[in-house]
Parts: C-alpha cells; structure tokens; sequence
C-alpha cells in the first residue's frame, strides 16, 4: 500500500489502461515496451512489475485469438468482472445514465473531450483520463472507486484469471491494497439470457402450459342469442 504517492505514474496508468483493452495485434506488438516503461517509471512495486511481465508472457503463449477469445468471455459476458465501473453500481437501472454524464462532464472539466467508442465508466478510459492529471489527483480520482475496483479483483481471483494481477496494480496507484472478498457466484449464461414464458397458465393466467389440461365451456346456440338480444334491448 502506497503511504505516499508515486511521484511519477503517467506511463503506468496508461500501460495498466492498455493490460486491459481489447487485445489486438498492437497491443501484442507493445508488450515488452509497456513491461519497459513500468520498469523506467517504477510507479508499482518490482514485485507486481514482475507479475504483469509474466501476465505478458501468458498473452503471448495464448496468441491473439485465443486471448481475444477469453477476453469477451471474461469481461464482456460476466456481470461482476465487467469493466464498465457503473454497472456494478447501478446496473441496468436509470440511475447510470445520469452517472456516466457527470463522469464526461468530469474529463470536460479537465479540459479533455471525451471520443471512444466504449462508455466513459469503462475502465481503461477512466486510466487514460488518470494518466493526464497530476499524480495526486490521479490517485484521489481512482480512490473514489477502489471499492468497485476491489470487487471485480475479487471476482478475477474468483475465476483464477491472470488479469486479477493489473486490477491489484491499478488498487496500489489507488492508495489501496487489493484483497479478496467472498463473492455471490453468478447465475449460469443460458439462465441469465433466457427469455420468461409468455403464457404460464390458462384458466386464470393465460394458456395452459403444453401438456396441460385445457378446461372447456360449451354454451347453447340459444343462449348466445338471448344474451345478445339482452344487450341490444
């Protein structure tokens, strides 16, 4: 845990921003240089340093595909390690869109417009927002969400991910230290995206569930008509 902060932490913010984008090509063709800026830099411990080296070197065993492949998988379908820091907060509620207005209107201030084509809560534009202020206002900035940042470390250790190990970097440029808390376990893909029954029932809640069996009315011809004449009279 930082007790002061780094004098120093553009380039490490941006590397950890760059650790936690979309792994394409470019970003494989910069890894040992993004490894070499936070060791110039030395804005983290060498220990965590060594750790995201190795991170590197995990990325560049699986190759592009498959990290690409594992990316979306972890981050872009599963609600607690998402990236979008609001979400974690608001959900899909009302309340987000508010949220992320204050938060462009956040970089507006600091004289920055916002142009990406991710949502201004994702977290490697938040890091890259860090990166352009002075150190002390970066880590009060990240400070304000290191309860956010803590719990999707948390879910990343959960899944045994080697990304919980830039998550645990971006909480020391926070001022804070990662640790593991127990997380609520999430509900399975196919249940999550499944579509409620449009019909559960038929005699009072719609038609009857297939198999079911169906209640049946018959009613005389000549009741029929006498209760339309009742209502024509």
């Amino acid at each position: 845990m930082f007790k002061t902060t780094p004098t120093h932490v553009r380039y490490t913010l941006r590397v950890l921003s760059r650790l936690l984008g979309y792994p394409d090509a470019q970003l494989f063709a910069d890894l040992a240089p993004m490894i070499d800026a936070l060791r110039m830099e030395g804005a983290l411990p060498r220990a965590r340093i060594d750790e995201i080296a190795q991170f590197g070197q995990h990325l560049n065993t699986l190759g592009e595909w498959e990290a690409q492949a594992r990316y979306v998988d972890l981050f872009d379908r599963g609600h607690k390690t998402s990236l979008h820091l609001f979400e974690h907060i608001h959900g899909d509620s009302r309340d987000r869109g508010p949220a992320l207005v204050d938060l462009q209107q956040t970089y507006e201030k600091a004289g920055l417009m916002f142009d990406a084509n991710e949502l201004p809560d994702h977290l490697p534009v938040v890091l890259e927002f860090a990166s352009t202020q002075p150190p002390n206002i970066a880590q009060e900035f990240l400070g304000e969400m290191v309860e956010i940042l803590n719990a999707i470390f948390s879910a990343l250790v959960h899944k045994d991910s080697p990304y919980a190990c830039v998550l645990a970097a971006v909480l020391e440029l926070a001022g804070a230290k990662a640790h593991a808390v127990a997380i609520d376990p999430e509900p399975d893909m196919d249940e999550a995206w499944m579509e409620p029954e449009a019909f559960i029932g038929c005699s009072t809640q719609g038609q009857a569930k297939p198999g079911a069996a169906q209640p049946m009315h018959f009613v005389r011809k000549s009741e029929i008509s006498n209760q339309s004449q009742g209502v024509s009279a």
